[in-house]
């Protein structure tokens, strides 16, 4: 296969990579645009409803397929997408290594000041604007581009596997041999044929820990996620009440989850990301569950001004936090969530009610 590559194509995958690391990017690689067999499934997933409230997944072209399905429907110019990967892994302690009843848990890519959306997209323009400059020069054309980092009909991850970044996980997570699962993918869709590297093989082997380290069953099957038992989802993407038969299941997680990965064998030994704009604020390492619980607009907005966490919402965040007072056991909260059962707002007085009562159980 090696030998039908041409000089010049080998030539422009060097400098795609090349500039790649020059933006910051740990990891780069070239996929296909192919009706890979993993993007099939995706429409099985959205018909039983494991997608939940996640409309934007369910975007649609004028013939009525699913976006993220094929992505030749939707940009039927690309030839090629860059897949390229962050890490941002940090030296402080996974979740399964801190028990605190007085603190929650915020998932270990938002402890940042910036969300990395905006830290990738940056890079990913860098790097998206090497391309287009250097391609017309060799190629005697315009050459068409398009970056994302989870705004677009992509699924990101399978175009990663293809692109040899690394295997999907049994938890549904890009692995990398090296780096381990603590990635932020981005990707450049373009109309430059490059020749794709090879698949990342599946290392995963018979391990089962994700799935049986997952409090709420969310893993239903090796390599298969239901959104409205995941964690990360409910306390995130899940708007109004939070059903009751998974709320114990939450403990103190009040922004994400990070579980699955913090027992991946493959994470034990991963190395801490270097960029600089990633790194954590320590006051969102194990945060006091008390301080978001009876958090104002005001100061939620000076809180998490930038961050990730915005997504949530005050409300969203309150209610995990009086969810994860209810789950801690710790009996000092009674008199926070006493004067939160008759909060304006009804959401969070009904969750602070059912953490109350388990509390005094």
């Amino acid at each position: 296969m090696a030998a039908s590559i041409s000089p010049f194509v080998s030539e422009m995958v060097r400098q795609v990579k090349a500039a790649a690391a020059e933006a910051g990017f740990d990891l780069a690689g070239i996929a296909g645009v192919a009706e890979f067999a993993e993007l099939s499934y995706f429409p099985t997933w959205i018909a039983e409803g494991r997608g939940g409230e996640m409309a934007y997944l369910e975007a649609r072209d004028e013939q009525g397929r699913l976006k993220r399905a094929s992505l030749r429907s939707v940009a039927p110019w690309a030839r090629s997408v860059v897949v390229c990967a962050l890490d941002y892994n940090t030296a402080q302690p996974y979740s399964i290594e801190v028990n605190d009843p007085d603190r929650g848990w915020i998932s270990r890519y938002a402890w940042s000041r910036r969300d990395y959306h905006n830290v990738l997209l940056k890079k990913l323009k860098h790097l998206e604007a090497k391309i287009r400059d250097q391609s017309p020069a060799r190629t005697g054309q315009e050459i068409r581009t398009r970056a994302y980092v989870d705004t677009g009909p992509v699924v990101e991850r399978i175009y990663a596997k293809h692109a040899g970044v690394g295997w999907i996980g049994k938890n549904t997570c890009i692995i990398n041999q090296g780096l381990g699962s603590w990635l932020f993918l981005g990707v450049i869709l373009t109309s430059l044929e490059l020749a794709p590297d090879l698949a990342a093989p599946d290392r995963c082997g018979t391990c089962t820990r994700c799935i049986e380290a997952c409090p709420t069953q969310a893993i239903t099957a090796p390599y298969q996620l239901d959104s409205n038992r995941c964690i990360s989802y409910l306390t995130i993407e899940k708007h109004g009440a939070i059903p009751e038969e998974l709320r114990a299941g939450m403990g103190r997680q009040v922004f994400g989850c990070d579980i699955c990965q913090d027992v991946c064998p493959w994470n034990r030994k991963a190395p801490t990301g270097s960029e600089p704009e990633l790194q954590p604020r320590p006051e969102l390492v194990n945060p006091a569950l008390d301080w978001l619980a009876e958090m104002t607009e005001e100061h939620f907005e000076e809180s998490f001004r930038g961050s990730p966490v915005r997504r949530a919402k005050l409300s969203g965040l309150r209610r995990n936090a009086v969810t994860a007072m209810g789950n801690s056991g710790n009996r000092k909260f009674i008199s926070t969530l006493e004067k939160l059962a008759s909060d304006a707002d009804p959401l969070l007085a009904e969750h602070a009610a059912w953490a109350l009562n388990n509390l005094k159980k």
